[in-house]
């Protein structure tokens, strides 16, 4: 059985609903005045965790694209350095066939031998190339510099990897170590070995000598192409990633804005609409307490 409606009842709910109106209302401005759908965790619980990996996602995505352009950076660097030494090795390629042909005289010979040990000198800088106050070659020892002048064939330089993250899951080593470019300790085709040992053929005049490194020397030059290929690999590897984040970057950034941002337009209308539900209910409200006001005066 139904209760007696009173017009107190009539009044609480009135109070109600216009209460409910005009915190629609305000959710709705609020929502104007930020451009975003969400602004506490109450307005939409479920939305707010997907928001919140979102922006997760986003700044690890930063980060990777920061890690990205510093790899990317050593990575050209170091190529910048090897386009030098392959230079260098190019001409001690020549100046080593020029010695060995027996038609020259000692003069030449000399002068030979004076470019070569400016080369073997070249060949110990690049060796000792900084980037950024860190040593290119001398793997997770940037702080030390790997090659003495004078006993740069008996160095051991560190092969320990510095690695990026470029990538969820995904890390690159950017680093070259020197001897992977000038040759290990003791091995016969040790860059600053064969060059020691080919300026000591050219004073001693053996062109035969000199004739007979050139295989060693073509051979350390092969090992260092093979280097300089992979750096361009690396490149090649670093771009795609770039691309990747660039996607993903879109990708969660139109993500979030579906999740956090008003629809202005549809707001706007929804605004427009409470209102006039509140200014007629505040009509109906007035004619509804009015004669119990009167009532109550008889």
């Amino acid at each position: 059985m139904m209760g007696r409606i009173t017009q107190n009842m009539l009044n609480t709910q009135m109070l109600r609903n216009l209460g409910s109106n005009l915190t629609r209302m305000s959710t709705m401005q609020e929502q104007l005045s930020t451009n975003r759908r969400i602004n506490r965790p109450s307005d939409d619980p479920v939305g707010l965790s997907f928001a919140m990996r979102y922006r997760s996602e986003l700044s690890a995505n930063e980060q990777h694209q920061e890690n990205v352009d510093s790899a990317t950076s050593w990575l050209e660097f170091t190529d910048t350095m090897l386009d030098q030494a392959g230079k260098v090795f190019n001409r001690i390629r020549e100046l080593s066939v020029q010695g060995a042909n027996g038609s020259n005289s000692k003069d030449a010979m000399n002068a030979i031998k004076s470019e070569i040990d400016q080369l073997y000198s070249q060949l110990v800088t690049i060796g000792n190339t900084d980037f950024n106050g860190k040593r290119i070659f001398n793997g997770q020892k940037t702080d030390v510099k790997p090659y003495e002048e004078a006993t740069a064939e008996e160095a051991e330089t560190d092969d320990a990897p510095i690695k990026f993250d470029i990538g969820f899951g995904t890390t690159l080593a950017v680093n070259i170590t020197g001897s992977k470019v000038f040759g290990e300790k003791d091995a016969t085709d040790n860059a600053f070995a064969l060059l020691k040992e080919l300026s000591t053929n050219l004073d001693a005049n053996d062109h035969t000598a000199i004739s007979n490194m050139l295989g060693r020397l073509d051979s350390r030059i092969g090992t260092f192409l093979e280097v300089r290929a992979d750096i361009g690999a690396k490149l090649n590897r670093i771009e795609l990633a770039q691309d990747r984040l660039k996607d993903s970057e879109m990708n969660l950034t139109t993500l979030q804005t579906k999740v956090e941002d008003a629809d202005v337009a549809e707001v706007i209308t929804n605004l427009k609409t409470s209102e006039n539900v509140y200014q007629s209910s505040l009509s109906v409200g007035a004619n509804l307490i009015k004669p119990s006001l009167i009532d109550f005066l008889r």
